[in-house]
């Protein structure tokens, strides 16, 4: 099956882009890259350190860098964070590196998956529900925005989204 020159996973925190991300480029034999790790990677530090020193700001400047490197590479499949299409530039960067996969996932989901991480910054502090449903109604119009296709991941198992996006991809 021919795949497209990257393909590149959108959605909210606990949608499973890197999990699904992982087990697509594994299928298809392609490079994985997550953002956030390509980001921790070439810092040294994790994302809330960044938040923390930086703040949201500094941290969007660095992912804005990271997404134009990974979208520049070829045969990847790529799970970016959950705000990187806030910036038009990142959207226009996310379009052109590839196919994009909106993962669509609802608050309940995602508060599920969530639940016992400690490790993201937007849900520090407050309820973790509210933070979710506000960032819903700011990011959802841009994931739809930017995507070439939605799936919706609630209540899927990773194996059950990958097969999807695999069958979207056979269209192609």
């Amino acid at each position: 099956m021919p795949t497209p020159r990257n393909i590149i996973l959108v959605g909210p925190m606990g949608s499973g882009k890197s999990a699904v991300g992982s087990w697509l480029a594994t299928r298809l034999n392609l490079q994985f890259s997550d953002s956030d790790r390509y980001i921790e990677e070439q810092t040294g530090v994790d994302i809330a350190l960044i938040f923390e020193i930086e703040g949201e700001e500094g941290f969007r400047e660095r992912e804005e860098k990271a997404l134009v490197h990974l979208c520049g590479q070829r045969n990847t499949v790529l799970a970016t964070g959950g705000g990187a299409v806030l910036r038009e530039r990142n959207r226009e960067v996310l379009r052109a590196g590839g196919e994009v996969f909106y993962l669509e996932c609802d608050v309940d989901e995602q508060v599920r998956r969530t639940r016992n991480t400690d490790n993201r910054p937007l849900l520090a502090s407050g309820s973790r529900r509210a933070v979710l449903e506000e960032l819903m109604l700011k990011r959802g119009p841009l994931y739809v925005e930017v995507a070439n296709h939605i799936v919706d991941t609630t209540g899927r198992q990773v194996r059950q989204v990958g097969q999807n996006i695999l069958r979207l991809l056979k269209q192609n």
